[in-house]
């Protein structure tokens, strides 16, 4: 009888605890079932000292292959927004919830899927480090599977996206939508309202940062 599939990443986390020691220890990453369909771990990317912490849920078909988060489609709009907002991607850290691809495949494509409670959970220990060691002064939360992994299953972007929440995560918290969002629009003009509504919300931080 097979052994049943770990959920927790802790047993995998390096005892020198610095950025490149967990990019370094997460690329053997097998605290969960995901690694086995994902091309390799998508760690976070940033510098240590970033003032902002941006969070999404996880990496996609692009990202699975780069081995970088944010680089492909929701990655440019999310380079948009950064821009808009007068936010330097420079002095971001970006990262995932989920730090490997989850997605099933239709023919040739890989279409992502969104990771379960269980998932989150055992990914958590990367990120829980990752914010020890950034320690962001502001933290965006980008869609809903990262606010509700760290804002709790009831909290709904819809309601309180733009909002400066309080909360010990960091001194400026807020969730807007994952960027991907932006391409799923139906039209040219739903997608040009939604990217300048996500600039919007990026503004805000960049006021609260410049304020502090």
């Amino acid at each position: 009888m097979d052994a049943p599939e770990p959920n927790d990443a802790t047993p995998f986390l390096p005892e020198r605890r610095s950025l490149t020691a967990l990019r370094e220890a997460a690329a053997g990453c097998r605290g969960c079932h995901l690694w086995r369909g994902a091309t390799q771990t998508v760690f976070g990317e940033g510098r240590k000292a970033a003032s902002v912490m941006l969070l999404g849920e996880q990496p996609g078909d692009k990202e699975d292959r780069a081995g970088e988060p944010f680089v492909g489609p929701a990655g440019r709009e999310l380079d948009r927004g950064l821009e808009a907002a007068g936010i330097d991607r420079a002095d971001a850290y970006v990262t995932n919830v989920v730090k490997h691809f989850k997605f099933e495949e239709r023919g040739r494509r890989r279409i992502h899927q969104t990771p379960k409670r269980f998932e989150i959970d055992a990914c958590r220990p990367w990120l829980d480090e990752e914010l020890k060691l950034v320690k962001p002064e502001a933290l965006v939360l980008l869609g809903a599977t990262a606010a509700k992994a760290l804002l709790g299953s009831s909290f709904r972007v819809t309601q309180h996206r733009g909002e400066l929440l309080e909360s010990e995560l960091a001194p400026i918290v807020t969730a807007t939508i994952h960027p991907s969002a932006i391409l799923r629009g139906p039209d040219d003009a739903s997608r040009a309202a939604e990217r300048e509504a996500f600039a919007e919300d990026l503004r805000v931080v960049a006021e609260a940062l410049a304020s502090v």
